[in-house]
């Protein structure tokens, strides 16, 4: 698959989340080319081209990997914006509960429930298992329904989207979002949200981003990235 062929390609994320893949500028060549403008300088073949970029990405040139930009619609419930929107060096644009109304569905619903860890204060450990579990998922479900129920009543009686909107769970509802940013900065992004200690829901997000557009759009980077960033020696 060429890298324009990636364009437009979803993929799935959580129960309802997916993230699209909007829009591409550059390559692991421009990254190159951009390091050699000092010497008014481009390609010298593969072999050079790619120990250049190696070089760059081990001693920390990060320059060069702005001149690559991503633009990727996604699909997120807002527990996971909280922590997207923290990296402030991406451009965003969101969906607005002022001008479109929420759907019934637009709620995530966890496949298991994770236990708080004993030693981190910010990070979970284990799983809930057994009719506990199934009995938190009804609940929520049903706190759910009870709030789009509320929802829809208010705006069936004239009250505006924006405030109607206070009956929906805060941190479970889905938004959609416009996220362009360029490759240096991506990086760090998925350096801290697809490590282990990372909360899942961004997690899965960050993952789905390298393995499927990262990796494919600049597999010298990528491949750089995982060596000197990822995992060190």
């Amino acid at each position: 698959m060429t890298t324009r062929n990636l364009i437009g390609q979803r993929i799935d994320v959580l129960d309802k989340g997916w993230i699209e893949l909007q829009d591409i500028m550059g390559d692991d060549l421009a990254i190159v080319n951009a390091a050699r403008a000092s010497f008014l300088g481009e390609s010298k073949g593969p072999e050079k081209d790619k120990k250049l970029l190696f070089y760059l990405m081990e001693h920390r040139h990060t320059t060069p990997f702005e001149m690559v930009e991503f633009k990727f619609r996604v699909r997120a419930p807002l527990v996971t914006w909280w922590q997207w929107v923290r990296h402030r060096t991406a451009s965003y644009n969101s969906q607005s509960g002022r001008y479109s109304p929420f759907a019934e569905g637009d709620f995530y619903v966890p496949a298991e429930w994770r236990l708080q860890a004993a030693d981190n204060k910010q990070a979970s450990e284990g799983v809930l298992t057994g009719p506990q579990g199934e009995q938190l998922t009804a609940d929520l479900v049903a706190h759910y329904a009870r709030g789009f129920e509320l929802y829809e009543q208010a705006l069936s009686q004239g009250v505006a989207r924006e405030m109607a909107r206070l009956f929906l769970p805060g941190f479970a509802v889905y938004y959609t979002w416009i996220v362009k940013t360029d490759a240096h900065n991506l990086m760090h992004f998925l350096h801290l949200r697809m490590a282990q200690e990372a909360q899942y829901e961004i997690r899965v997000y960050a993952q789905a981003i390298f393995e499927h557009f990262f990796k494919p759009t600049l597999p010298w980077t990528a491949e750089a990235f995982e060596r000197f960033v990822l995992n060190p020696r």
